[in-house]
């Protein structure tokens, strides 16, 4: 009887093909394969094989692919993935499948040179010192020569062309090298020891009860999760139950050595021959992490992000599966690699939002970690200062392990932290720095030390309008004010990435000298700052420079080594970075995120700040810093101030129970959009009467999107908040076949536990 593959393809596609297994052709699940598809060939992954009369009919397999299988947890990842967040299961597959394309693209070929015996036609001083080096036999690269020799890439050049050096193409070097798990293990302090300790038993305890999946993904990383079945009334459990690794919420202040203790945790796993995942929240921005790896483990581990292309991104990929490499760094994206031996997933800074997808397929990479542990039965650590409220209510509830680390590596204090009341401490006219912070970098810098201003806003100005006309300037295409960027001379949407030249007369009424900048971005702080301390050595950190990731490690290097006094930066400083020599942190508008209707505001905001003001005091000399706040006596501010984040943390969570927001409820969002504002909002009502809400389901909207105009398209939100028990995904998926079929240019996009309300 033929056999027939079912055969998932990775497209907007919910499920798989059928196609004919050709005589000849043995095919297994997860099997890379060649289809056609229409008029053209692409790939797919076999999800499953059976036999079946009619598979004569059907279009055959064209071919199965040298390249390695998707293996049974990686395939349970991409249905549990489409089936959590309702995307095409072909979409879910799309993240975890190496595409064959990606190994057409080329990647440098090093050349190697060495003496070839050959006298050269003209024996210059130059050339014979060359030759002089190179008369050892060893390979060295043209630039290491020439170095090596003193002379010019040119001499090297000459000598390759008469013949007397030869090149040979090296092999490329290694994507990452072996770590040694006992390359330098340093010192630690005795709250660090013993969370190593803790953190390892658990990674390797007595066997406890076993539980399925299901009955974890109730209680996932705490933004909700499908609903699992009862269990059979009388199932009695194993006498040796399979063990199930934990996750574990390792808890530290700022500059307690998070990082220290799980590089034990993932020397551990490298030590019993399993490989380790860290995700990161920004992983362009990590030289200085890659360092304090290589320092410890004697490598910088595999890296993987967006910026990894090429021939590179497939070597890597072959490497994890083949068990090669041992560690990898990457973005969220690398939670799909293919590893055969995953031992341990570390999630550091937990709480961030970047770890939210927010087109395409919208998953957390942080549930969606937990997840995969669970499905490879590796422990999962997810790693914070400042725990997002989902993961602290777990732990505190028992469905997380939890590790803390209450002070400071060393003993070192934290800040003191003080709020600048802007009612009564205001500005000079036209400046954005209150005296009192003013007086505090003066002194700071005085001493030696180095000073941070920070503003969570990018650019020279968030508004520029005409004062004779009120003219203000909107994107085209968006319905957002177009940011000013002085150093680029343009207005830049920060939405869909439009700029334009900024005018020189206002657009609407022709007058020139008019137009005003609204507001303050960190260009127009660095000028404000360069104007009182003109002889100070300043940097500007924001990710929309010129220069892109290169130029920002570079800088973020000069700050960590002392090369500056005043750094004047956005939330990218925030992150996990170590500068020893600061020792004061001025927040400008501390209020910023306090005045949106984002449910997480407060969290948000007060990780923030908690975050950024952790960055003083880091090194030998004590720190503070100074908080700009209309609003002192906000809980958030009161809270940062007092530094009792126990006390905000159990007003938080109690403000979220009472209103059955997450994790105590769970929240879907639907945005429809359309390029016409009519279509959008036809079809969004449409879909809300066809929504017939069960008890326990509540429909809001449809109302336009905060942001109503994005990229051209006009956009219309509807919510979703239901009870913790409900089943959100049959709810959705019924309303959605029961609701209005998608039309022309309409799309209807649906994010289960959004992060972002805009």
């Amino acid at each position: 009887m033929p056999s027939v593959a079912e055969i998932l393809i990775p497209l907007a596609l919910d499920s798989a093909y059928s196609y004919a297994v050709p005589a000849g052709l043995t095919l297994t699940v997860g099997d890379v394969v060649q289809i056609p598809l229409g008029p053209r060939e692409t790939v797919g992954v076999v999800w499953g094989v059976r036999q079946s009369p009619s598979g004569s009919n059907l279009r055959p397999v064209t071919g199965r692919l040298d390249v390695p299988p998707l293996s049974g947890p990686l395939r349970e990842l991409v249905d549990w993935l489409a089936r959590y967040t309702l995307a095409p299961k072909g979409s879910a597959l799309a993240m975890a499948l190496r595409l064959p394309d990606e190994a057409a693209q080329s990647e440098t070929v090093r050349i190697g040179v060495r003496a070839s015996g050959k006298p050269p036609a003209r024996p210059t001083a130059a050339r014979l010192k060359v030759l002089a080096v190179a008369a050892d036999g060893i390979m060295r690269g043209k630039s290491a020569l020439a170095k090596e020799a003193g002379v010019s890439l040119s001499v090297v050049d000459g000598l390759i062309d008469d013949g007397a050096l030869e090149a040979t193409a090296l092999a490329p070097e290694p994507v990452a090298l072996p770590p040694d798990p006992d390359h330098a293990r340093v010192p630690l302090s005795e709250a660090q020891g013993e969370a190593v300790r803790e953190l390892i038993a658990m990674m390797n305890p007595a066997p406890p009860p076993g539980e399925p999946l299901e009955a974890f993904l109730l209680t996932d990383a705490g933004q909700g999760a499908v609903p699992a079945a009862a269990p059979p009334p009388s199932s009695p459990e194993p006498e040796t139950a399979p063990f199930r690794a934990p996750t574990i919420l390792l808890e530290g202040v700022t500059g307690s050595g998070k990082t220290e203790v799980y590089f034990e945790a993932v020397a551990d796993c490298v030590r019993r021959g399993r490989q380790a995942l860290i995700l990161m929240p920004e992983i362009a921005l990590t030289a200085q992490f890659l360092d304090r790896f290589a320092e410890r483990f004697g490598v910088r581990p595999a890296t993987w992000h967006s910026g990894i292309g090429g021939k590179r991104r497939e070597r890597i990929r072959a490497g994890v599966a083949a068990g090669e490499i041992a560690v990898v760094v990457g973005a969220r994206s690398a939670l799909f690699l293919p590893f055969t031996q995953l031992g341990i997933v570390v999630v550091d800074e937990e709480h961030e939002a970047a770890y939210k997808q927010e087109d395409g397929v919208h998953y957390h990479a942080r549930d969606m970690a937990v997840v995969r542990g669970r499905i490879e039965n590796c422990p999962v650590v997810l790693a914070s200062a400042t725990p997002s409220i989902e993961t602290r209510v777990n732990a505190e509830r028992g469905r997380y392990r939890h590790i803390v680390l209450p002070e400071r590596f060393g003993g070192r204090r934290l800040p003191d932290i003080a709020a600048i009341d802007m009612r009564s401490d205001k500005p000079e006219r036209g400046s954005f720095i209150a005296p009192a912070l003013i007086a505090a970098v003066r002194e700071t810098v005085a001493a030696g030390d180095q000073a941070l201003l920070f503003l969570n806003r990018r650019g020279y100005a968030p508004l520029t309008l005409c004062r004779a006309c009120g003219h203000r300037y909107q994107c085209r295409n968006c319905s957002t004010w177009l940011v000013e960027h002085r150093f680029r001379k343009a207005l830049v949407c920060h939405q869909c990435g439009y700029a334009e030249r900024r005018p020189d007369s206002c657009s609407e009424c022709g007058t020139f000298d008019n137009l005003t900048p609204c507001g303050p971005g960190v260009e127009r702080i660095a000028e404000e700052v360069t104007a009182l301390f003109p002889d100070k050595r300043i940097i500007v950190l924001s990710s929309d420079f010129p220069g892109g990731a290169e130029r920002l490690r570079a800088e973020l290097q000069t700050v960590a080594e002392g090369g500056c006094d005043i750094v004047i930066g956005t939330q990218l400083v925030a992150k996990g970075h170590n500068f020893p020599h600061l020792t004061l942190v001025g927040v400008l508008d501390a209020d910023i995120g306090l005045t949106s209707g984002d449910p997480r505001a407060a969290e948000r905001t007060f990780q923030l700040l908690q975050q950024v003001t952790g960055r003083a005091g880091r090194g030998e000399k004590p720190g503070r810093a100074l908080v700009q706040t209309f609003q002192p006596e906000h809980p958030v501010i009161a809270a940062l101030l007092s530094g009792d984040a126990a006390r905000f943390y159990e007003e938080e969570i109690a403000a979220r129970e009472a209103a059955g927001l997450p994790p105590f409820g769970r929240l879907a969002a639907l945005i429809v959009s359309a390029n016409e504002r009519e279509v959008a909002e036809a079809h969004g009502q449409a879909l809300a009467r066809a929504s017939e809400p069960p008890d326990g389901v509540m429909v809001l909207g449809p109302a336009e999107a905060p942001l109503a105009l994005v990229r051209g398209r006009y956009r219309f939100r509807l919510l979703v908040k239901t009870e913790r028990s409900v089943d959100l995904q049959s709810y959705l998926r019924d309303w959605i076949a029961r609701g209005p079929k998608v039309r022309g240019n309409v799309k209807v996009a649906i994010d289960v536990d959004p992060q972002s309300f805009l």
